[in-house]
């Protein structure tokens, strides 16, 4: 019970806390970090076109790591909660396993004082 709380409350803090990524056709990407940035390209035409093209390569880094910080918390976010979902699931199912076993082995020796 208290892992099913414990469960439930991640879940609704992950909601919260922002949205996780997609998988589709078994392609993840991140879903709240808007697009990526695209790389730009170095102008060597002379000295003006260069110092525009590193002017904006540096907005391009700033930019770039916000995204992939974005993209690395989504991915985390992701992953842990893959992980405590199979967790979860994992321990319903065995509990459900022993359960069952109980009962058969219970029933078996009512049977068996018959």
């Amino acid at each position: 019970m208290i892992n099913r709380l414990f469960f439930t409350a991640a879940m609704l803090l992950t909601a919260v806390s922002g949205t996780a990524g997609t998988l589709t056709n078994g392609v993840w990407a991140p879903s709240g970090c808007g697009t990526e940035p695209m790389v730009p390209v170095i102008d060597q035409a002379n000295v003006d076109t260069y110092n525009q093209s590193v002017k904006a390569v540096n907005d391009w880094q700033q930019k770039a790591n916000t995204y992939n910080g974005c993209l690395v918390n989504e991915a985390n976010t992701d992953n842990a909660l893959i992980a405590n979902t199979a967790n979860e699931e994992q321990t319903r199912l065995r509990t459900a396993i022993e359960k069952i076993q109980a009962d058969t082995t219970a029933a078996r020796a009512a049977l068996d004082k018959k």
